[in-house]
């Protein structure tokens, strides 16, 4: 054990961590394990208003898990990474029906979950239950790898076990409830404020005297990770199809996919294959609008609305059904077909 190392990160804590968050302060699992799926891959400042929706909606696991899965979907419209709605929503379900609506303790039965993984599993069983297990998230690898000096490439998972394994053992040892909350939430401050990727402020940071990367002058060289994602790009056409009352057609997207679960204008590869599905409808009213670029962690889509005002709500050749203001206002859709709902007015009238 590092007796520094933990003692001054629960001290920096108490005194300099962030303390003030809606999720801090407690040790309600529910909450901790909301905040946590939600902070995946998501800065806080954008969590924090979507934490308050979740909670005023869903004010407990029982609460969630009996919600229609189309509300959860909806309230989480613009975080991305729709696949942790879905599992959020199915670990809820889980949580009632085989614990009896109470979040087991430990950090190896979390992991049987629902979209809680190893790390997420040790916050919540630390932060909640005072267990002696690491988390290893971003921000937590930056701190442990520089002020270890812990150099191998984290894109192999035999190294990547490795940190685990002198994570797990650099975690206190006595007064586990308290101490385990304060270091847990101590190198995930330090990492998201002071050891940040980019000019890390190594001058105020508690660690710094033992600190082997600030030691080496090469605080930025760690962590190390080789392996890069590529990014790739799309053009998708979406056939915005208006009914002469307003009503939009609206189709729920497949899983797995992008923005599997949601309710979306309909995709079409190509424009010509657009047309072909249209043909009966009056193809040659179509109006093409200002395309326009949406930017996924991985990918850049390309975004190309066309535009057809129908008279009536006839039924249609393509999956969907047709949504009027007040239901569309409660389904989840993606961010920037919502955008394009709210931003963009349809010319009036219908062929």
């Amino acid at each position: 054990m590092d007796d520094f190392l933990t003692t001054e990160v629960v001290r920096w804590q108490a005194h300099f961590g962030r303390n003030d968050l809606p999720w801090q302060n407690t040790r309600d699992p529910y909450r901790v394990w909301l905040s946590e799926i939600m902070l995946q891959q998501t800065q806080v400042v954008t969590v924090q208003a979507y934490f308050a929706l979740f909670l005023a909606r869903f004010a407990d696991v029982r609460a969630l898990a009996q919600a229609p899965l189309d509300d959860v979907l909806h309230l989480w419209a613009g975080l991305g990474y729709y696949s942790r709605a879905r599992n959020l929503h199915r670990c809820a379900q889980d949580v009632v029906r085989v614990y009896g609506g109470e979040f087991p303790q430990s950090a190896q039965q979390l992991q049987t979950l629902p979209g809680i993984g190893r790390s997420t599993a040790a916050a919540i069983a630390a932060l909640c239950f005072g267990e002696r297990v690491a988390i290893l998230d971003g921000n937590v690898k930056r701190v442990l790898t520089r002020y270890l000096g812990f150099a191998d490439d984290l894109a192999l998972a035999t190294h990547e076990r490795r940190l685990w394994d002198q994570a797990t053992a650099l975690l206190p040892q006595g007064n586990l409830l308290h101490n385990m909350a304060r270091y847990t939430q101590g190198m995930m401050d330090l990492g998201a404020t002071l050891c940040t990727s980019k000019k890390p402020t190594c001058s105020v940071c508690p660690l710094s005297e033992r600190c082997v990367a600030y030691a080496m002058d090469a605080v930025e060289k760690f962590p190390l990770k080789t392996r890069k994602l590529k990014r790739s790009a799309e053009s998708i056409w979406l056939l915005w199809l208006v009914s002469s009352d307003g009503a939009v057609w609206l189709s729920q997207r497949p899983t797995p996919g992008v923005w599997a679960g949601l309710y979306c204008l309909p995709l079409f590869e190509a424009r010509q294959v657009l047309l072909a599905a249209v043909e009966q409808q009056g193809a040659e009213a179509l109006q093409d609008l200002s395309s326009f670029k949406h930017v996924l962690t991985h990918k850049d889509l390309y975004l190309h609305p066309v535009l057809l005002k129908l008279h009536g709500r006839p039924a249609l050749a393509l999956d969907g059904q047709w949504f009027g203001a007040a239901q569309i206002a409660k389904i989840g859709l993606p961010a920037p077909i919502k955008k394009l709902l709210q931003r963009t007015q349809p010319i009036p009238g219908a062929v």
